[in-house]
């Protein structure tokens, strides 16, 4: 597939930590025809990094809600034991963030789609496969369907397992709308309700308070729109978002879990004051992680990330960083 930029400049940002050049990661900004993406890395002499790994937002966010994370996930391995140069790709995912604007994004608007997409972004930039790829909710069962394919063989023979695939807070089977809060449906149905047309984000934030949402989800929500003319309007495709969510829903990758692909490992993270975790998933969990199958397969293991509740990467940064640092360096 050719290669499509838009005709923005190419943007990159970095402080010099120290007089040995020592530099905090660099951020590059570029849309493309498959999905639009941004780099985050450790500048390095290296023209090409040793190792890359890929970020998967959830519903309704967008590449930017992981900048941070990913910043200092890069700049800790950088300085890690052994230290190592990791380039981060974090992807807006179709239908969200400017990746909503991208031609050639056609239905179905499902989880195997947006998996696809990533398959195609690889082959798109000519790069090598990811070591390592990370999903939050949603996204984390793109990841999941993403190796799942790989094994499969779907996205050709070149295609390579990650070595590490990692499922931040996301529920891996069939999710029951009777086992849930019901936050999220109802989100998407108040915004269907809304016009396309918004006066202004604080008009958003104040309507969504008034509705009864919390201020913290309602300014998130805010976050998600963009200029247009006098007035506001979504960043995100609302309609293929929801085709999403019902996608979301259905998926059970439980099968993929108890017999993992060899060769790769998948750490799935709870979060320990997540919502979004019934006991008889957990418990199904915690079975799996007290499994140890032969070499033929690969490893499944669970990890709770303490003080934080869905919003991993906001909750509780530090200590999801102390999770994966060290897994991360450890394939090396």
């Amino acid at each position: 597939m050719a290669r499509v930029f838009n005709n923005k400049p190419r943007l990159f940002t970095g402080f010099i930590y120290s007089r040995r050049s020592v530099l905090f990661p660099s951020t590059s900004t570029r849309s493309i025809e498959t999905l639009a993406f941004e780099e985050a890395r450790s500048p390095s002499h290296k023209p090409v990094p040793d190792h890359s790994a890929f970020v998967l937002h959830g519903l309704m966010g967008s590449a930017r809600n992981w900048r941070s994370f990913s910043r200092n996930l890069a700049s800790s391995l950088s300085t890690s034991s052994p230290p190592s140069d990791w380039k981060m790709v974090l992807l807006d995912l179709r239908n969200h963030g400017r990746s909503a604007g991208v031609s050639g994004l056609n239905p179905p608007h499902d989880i195997p789609s947006a998996a696809n997409d990533v398959a195609n972004l690889v082959k798109s930039q000519g790069w090598s496969w990811p070591d390592v790829v990370l999903g939050h909710s949603m996204g984390g069962k793109v990841a999941l369907q993403y190796a799942m394919s790989c094994a499969r063989g779907d996205y050709g023979s070149s295609a390579k397992l990650p070595k590490q695939l990692w499922v931040l807070d996301s529920v891996p089977g069939i999710v029951n709308p009777k086992e849930t809060s019901g936050e999220v449906e109802k989100v998407l149905e108040t915004l269907q309700g809304i016009s396309k047309t918004i006066p202004s984000r604080k008009w958003l934030v104040d309507h969504l308070i008034n509705l009864g949402f919390s201020k913290s989800l309602s300014e998130w929500l805010g976050t998600n729109l963009k200029k247009s003319g006098e007035h506001e309007t979504w960043a995100f495709d609302l309609d293929g978002i929801i085709q999403m969510f019902d996608s979301y829903r259905e998926m059970d990758y439980w099968p993929l879990l108890e017999h993992p692909p060899k060769g790769m490992e998948i750490v799935i993270v709870r979060a320990e004051n997540s919502d979004r975790w019934d006991p008889h998933v957990t418990q199904r969990l915690e079975s799996l992680d007290k499994k140890r199958g032969d070499e033929s397969e690969g490893n499944v293991s669970v990890v709770v990330l303490p003080n934080s509740g869905h919003w991993v990467h906001v909750d509780n940064p530090k200590g999801l960083l102390e999770i994966v640092i060290p897994k991360m360096a450890s394939i090396v």
